[in-house]
């Protein structure tokens, strides 16, 4: 087993974090990390049952027995995502976050879009609604069926994953890119909404391409946009550490993995990561 980042933060102990698409890449990053610090943690696929299990196996090996459940699950769905919630509850007895990880990506609309950028008229449309289906609306229908119980315990974290600005609007990745986007004006809206329930909203990007299967290739032959390609791995601190009450000051912010310090204190690792908080026009 790989090793697993581990925080000792002790607010962190028995919390319930429902983790969708939490059978590989980031989600799965994410899921044993929070695992590993003490939190229960509900992962979700839609499709390969297999890895679902394999995760859980793995964090009951590092973790112990109860620590994790997966439920095969397609966000796109209100009800199953109705399911995922009543389970936690069920499970666990509590629910006190969501990381909206589940997506896809380019490879749906071409397996070369990395190179050979398609224009937006030439994608599929049954890919495009897709891709917006599952980023998007099953981002928003997650948070639907979990919001109501956080405001009634009075607290919780919602993490949204995004990616970089530049990548919302590079050439040949609609709807990719549009539809973090529209996941990033979500994000900003619901903080707005949830103003004094003591339900939080952020928004976690790891700050470039990563080498996950959201990329075509293997290995060697993947390489992002830009030419870098981050460790999934880079994800878990600023992660497991928005699900402390450390960052019950937060809202509405968006923070970047890649600028996470490991070699600071938590809270100085925190500020790296955080962006600058632009305000949006006021609207008369």
């Amino acid at each position: 087993m790989a090793k697993v980042y581990r925080s000792d933060d002790k607010s962190l102990t028995d919390r319930v974090v429902i983790v969708t698409g939490g059978s590989r890449g980031l989600g799965r990053e994410m899921a044993m990390a929070l695992v590993a610090s003490g939190c229960r943690v509900v992962i979700t696929g839609a499709r390969a049952k297999d890895e679902l299990d394999q995760v859980s196996e793995e964090a009951r090996a590092l973790s112990g027995a109860n620590r994790m459940m997966s439920c095969l699950a397609d966000v796109t769905n209100a009800t199953d995502c109705e399911r995922v919630v009543n389970q936690a509850l069920e499970t666990f007895g509590d629910v006190y976050g969501l990381v909206n990880n589940a997506g896809r990506g380019m490879r749906l609309i071409s397996e070369t879009y990395n190179t050979v950028p398609t224009k937006f008229w030439e994608s599929p449309a049954d890919a495009w609604k897709s891709i917006i289906d599952i980023n998007v609306n099953g981002t928003f229908l997650m948070s639907q069926a979990v919001a109501p119980h956080l405001i009634k315990r009075g607290a919780g974290m919602i993490v949204n994953v995004s990616t970089s600005p530049v990548t919302m609007v590079r050439r040949g990745y609609a709807p990719y890119g549009p539809s973090k986007a529209a996941i990033e004006a979500c994000s900003a809206s619901w903080a707005a909404d949830l103003e004094g329930t003591g339900v939080l909203v952020n928004v976690l990007l790891p700050g470039g391409a990563t080498d996950t299967a959201l990329l075509p290739g293997h290995g060697k032959d993947r390489r992002g946009a830009d030419g870098q390609l981050l460790d999934p791995a880079i994800m878990a601190p600023p992660a497991v550490w928005l699900f402390s009450d450390d960052a019950r000051r937060y809202t509405g912010r968006r923070f970047v993995a890649k600028h996470w310090d490991r070699s600071l204190d938590r809270e100085s690792a925190a500020q790296s990561a955080l962006q600058p908080n632009v305000e949006l026009p006021q609207i008369l």
